[in-house]
């Protein structure tokens, strides 16, 4: 399973890889803006936004650039312990 990571903390970067991959998931993760975000995200099938930690123009970005069949979870929290929780009910 593919899963696209938007918002959250550059320093749990690292961390938030390594549990989408004990959950058996391939991880690309979104910290911040950059210009070629939309050609980067692919066709995930899970795409997680922290929504704490992320701009309006991010999402929006976001969004744009997958198709319906990708499923899109919100989280207010960019903890550890909420992707966990998205990745045991979605992964």
């Amino acid at each position: 399973m593919s899963v696209v990571i938007i918002g959250g903390n550059e320093c749990m970067e690292r961390r938030y890889k390594e549990l989408c991959g004990r959950h058996g998931c391939d991880a690309k993760v979104f910290c911040r803006f950059q210009g070629v975000m939309s050609d980067r995200i692919g066709q995930p099938d899970l795409m997680i936004l922290f929504t704490h930690t992320v701009s309006h123009k991010m999402v929006r970005c976001a969004l744009h650039a997958v198709d319906a069949s990708t499923t899109v979870v919100r989280s207010h929290s960019s903890s550890v312990s909420s992707l966990k929780n998205i990745l045991e009910n979605y992964a």
